[in-house]
């Protein structure tokens, strides 16, 4: 192999490493989520990436158990996909119309953190897109954070889409107060 073939290799591989091929955009249909939506249709649009959107239908942790289990409603876990799909579909949708190419559309069922990560393994994505709703303090501490979860277990980047109100709320005495700190 000629050293310009090499060189040609190696700026190829490196290209691919720091540019996502895969770009998993995760949706719930908040205002968030929309912002996200827009920023990673601009990130595949840039890279050239495959987009694919997926969103998790909240199952009640009674309906997760067996059929047979009391308390078990199919019906409603029926209706909760059904709405999920809805919800899918729409924002599948939008993402089309504001310009992305959806490569694919996901349904998933259960704790979003745990199928979002399921998922990013499944197709290899090299980057996961999600909103995230700048919850602070004690509510953060009881409900916690899924984009949280989904940091930690990811198994590539997650790139956090916050909304203008969350980010200028965030508490950065640096930047927020002028370099000083007001409790």
């Amino acid at each position: 192999m000629l050293l310009s073939d090499r060189r040609a290799a190696r700026k190829e591989a490196l290209e691919r490493s720091l540019f996502p091929r895969r770009i998993l955009l995760a949706t719930d249909g908040s205002e968030e989520a929309e912002l996200a939506a827009l920023r990673a249709i601009d990130v595949a649009e840039r890279t050239d990436s495959e987009l694919h959107v997926v969103h998790v239908g909240v199952v009640p942790s009674f309906l997760r158990s067996d059929p047979g289990t009391r308390g078990y409603d199919g019906k409603l876990y029926d209706e909760i996909e059904e709405v999920s799909r809805e919800l899918l579909r729409k924002q599948t949708w939008r993402v089309k119309v504001a310009g992305g190419a959806v490569a694919g559309s996901h349904l998933r069922m259960g704790a979003v953190d745990l199928e979002i990560v399921s998922l990013a393994k499944e197709l290899g994505a090299d980057l996961i897109v999600m909103g995230c709703r700048g919850h602070r303090g004690i509510r953060r501490a009881i409900e916690g954070s899924i984009s949280d979860a989904v940091i930690r277990h990811a198994p590539c980047p997650v790139l956090e889409v916050r909304s203008h109100e969350g980010a200028e709320t965030l508490e950065r005495p640096a930047l927020s107060a002028g370099g000083r700190y007001r409790p």
